[in-house]
């Protein structure tokens, strides 16, 4: 299986906004790895975070999982997580599975970006 790699990069922002951008394959060997990612953006007080996944191939219900819980605290917080770049067969996957109840998925991290600045990050209504 593929390693996976974790680029994180803050953004200029009024708000803190960080975006992460992974490589490889997320499974139960290494899903670990990016919630511990998620988890210290949380812990530092940022609670919007893009998620550039065009360099994805897979993804296990480990990964799944990470997403999901994690956007629970986040939006208690008014923030959000947005899925940006899927590939087909991780997008095939987010669509059968019908987390577009839970989360948005963006074409690229350009609209993500764009929807975050457009908005004051606010959620009430979710979460």
């Amino acid at each position: 299986m593929e390693k996976l790699v974790i680029s994180e990069e803050r953004l200029n922002s009024p708000v803190p906004l960080t975006l992460l951008s992974l490589k490889g394959t997320i499974e139960t060997t290494n899903a670990s790895t990016l919630e511990d990612a998620i988890d210290r953006i949380i812990d530092d007080q940022c609670y919007r975070i893009v998620v550039d996944l065009s360099g994805v191939t897979y993804i296990s219900s480990a990964g799944w999982g990470i997403f999901i819980s994690e956007i629970k605290r986040v939006r208690r917080n008014s923030g959000d997580i947005k899925l940006a770049a899927m590939t087909a067969p991780v997008r095939e996957v987010f669509d059968l599975l019908e987390f577009n109840n839970i989360l948005r998925p963006y074409t690229d991290k350009g609209e993500a970006l764009k929807d975050f600045k457009s908005t004051t990050g606010a959620k009430t209504d979710e979460g």
